[in-house]
């Protein structure tokens, strides 16, 4: 026998490593500080130009008067008294609009011949400025609330419609044959492949749209409205008042972001499984 004695095997626990998750690559990272920094630095600029001179106050009022106006306005109760009927035009409008876009989209998607007869019907209407047919919308549906109505509902309907039945076109193939071999149903297929696959684009074509409607809402109140923001930015623009007038475009762009942010949100709810 070998006289080299034996060893027993050892008993250390072997050392782990942590591997930092990799699987969430090219997913957004919200560093919401960066948006807040580029508004004030442009703030900034804009006070410091039109102070010192390099801008003219012509073409710029300062910002720190355009505020200034902001208070003047919310103390006299005339913010919400032009904002209020612009919010509600906007919500009725596009999310008629909306509604009804999407699910026609969806059908076009879907059916065949839903496809044949209004792709072409939608191809024809989406390229005609829809500002166009404002005054087409005021003969039939009067100068009041109908109008802007039906012209903020048709000018996010179109965009939302295209939008959609590509959406649902660009869900990946393979799903739903996998979906097939596994013997689910139409419906099922519909509802657990089809829509999920299709929403990330429904969104995407939402944002599009409700900026659409912010746009219309603007012209429809231009023209024979009382109070709403459209309303106040054609006042002020009538007597050069251009605190005021940069103030309306201010909330134009704070109800943009509004938008943006609600969309947002949705997304973070309906699309978790992406991440």
């Amino acid at each position: 026998m070998s006289d080299v004695p034996l060893t027993a095997p050892s008993t250390a626990p072997a050392q782990t490593q942590t591997i930092a998750f990799r699987g969430g690559g090219f997913a957004p990272h919200t560093h919401r500080w960066v948006g807040v920094a580029v508004f004030v630095v442009l703030i900034l600029i804009a006070e410091w130009g039109t102070r010192t001179g390099w801008i003219s106050a012509l073409t710029l009022p300062r910002p720190s008067d355009v505020f200034k106006t902001f208070g003047e306005l919310y103390s006299s109760g005339l913010l919400f008294k032009h904002l209020g009927p612009s919010l509600a035009r906007l919500a009725v409008g596009a999310t008629l609009g909306a509604c009804v876009g999407v699910s026609v989209g969806v059908l076009i998607g879907l059916f065949s011949y839903i496809r044949s007869g209004l792709v072409p019907l939608v191809a024809a209407l989406f390229p005609i400025p829809k500002i166009a047919l404002l005054p087409l919308f005021v003969i039939w549906f009067g100068i009041g609330e109908g109008s802007k109505y039906a012209l903020i509902a048709f000018g996010t309907f179109t965009p939302t419609v295209v939008a959609t039945y590509a959406a649902v076109d660009n869900v990946d193939r393979t799903l739903i044959r996998m979906g097939q071999s596994f013997g689910l149903s139409w419906w099922s297929i519909v509802r657990k492949i089809v829509l999920p696959g299709a929403m990330p684009g429904i969104l995407s074509g939402l944002r599009i749209s409700l900026a659409i409607a912010i746009i219309l809402l603007v012209a429809a109140e231009m023209l024979g409205a009382e109070y709403g923001i459209g309303a106040y930015i054609l006042q002020a623009g009538s007597l050069y008042d251009l605190e005021r007038l940069f103030a309306g475009v201010v909330i134009l762009s704070l109800l943009g972001v509004l938008v943006s942010a609600i969309i947002a949100m949705i997304e973070r709810r309906v699309l978790g499984w992406r991440t």
